[in-house]
């Protein structure tokens, strides 16, 4: 990875233990940063913390068990200097993979996201996906309602392209952590994802309008 980048460390309470190793670390890269979790504990609060942080330009949101493939991110920025809003790291393009994972998270993730690209027409095929590059601007137009956790991508998502924002993808691969326990809750979170899948359905085909970029920064933003 070659694109500068300032990095955000997020975390919910004082006394994580990882927290002095970090502090080793931003005496030798002055890029990294420790943020304190401001709307309480959970990845939901996280992520929109980290949004928070960041003032200006382009906005990307990866795990801190090193899933995501990096080695992406640089073709990601590109096409955030091409002028998209939205760049979707994707597992189910062609070029794309998912190595270990639940398999009924990995059957469930696939179908939301193929459904949703050939259904409605969303430029991604992998909707569900966190590892997302963003634009500020589209961040601060956007208003954010999910109550979960994981699930903020995909109504982020499903909102820009609704908007009329510029949305592409790239092949990724996610690699399932070989240590540590993952916070992602299934059970909890499904019905959050199937909130945002039928609301992305029926906005685009009951809804004759939706308001647009400008709209959208305005009082009346989605």
């Amino acid at each position: 990875m070659s694109t500068p980048a300032t990095i955000y460390i997020v975390y919910d309470f004082d006394e994580d233990n990882t927290i002095p190793a970090i502090r080793r670390h931003m005496a030798e890269n002055p890029g990294l940063r420790l943020v304190k979790n401001r709307y309480g504990k959970g990845v939901l609060n996280a992520i929109k913390t980290g949004f928070d942080a960041v003032s200006e330009g382009i906005v990307l949101v990866m795990m801190a068990d090193l899933s995501d493939d990096l080695s992406r991110v640089d073709e990601m920025a590109d096409r955030m200097y091409q002028g998209y809003d939205l760049v979707c790291g994707s597992r189910y393009m062609k070029g794309g993979r998912q190595i270990g994972g639940p398999p009924l998270k990995k059957i469930m993730s696939r179908i939301a996201g193929v459904s949703l690209h050939y259904l409605i027409g969303i430029p991604t095929h992998d909707v569900t996906n966190s590892f997302k590059m963003y634009s500020k601007k589209l961040l601060d137009d956007i208003r954010i309602e999910s109550t979960g956790g994981f699930e903020l991508g995909m109504e982020i998502a499903v909102k820009a392209y609704l908007n009329g924002y510029r949305i592409t993808e790239v092949p990724t691969t996610w690699t399932d952590r070989t240590s540590g326990e993952s916070r992602f809750r299934l059970a909890r979170w499904l019905p959050k994802y199937l909130y945002w899948y039928a609301f992305a359905v029926i906005h685009k085909f009951c809804s004759r309008r939706f308001p647009g970029p400008e709209a959208a920064s305005s009082s009346t933003r989605t």
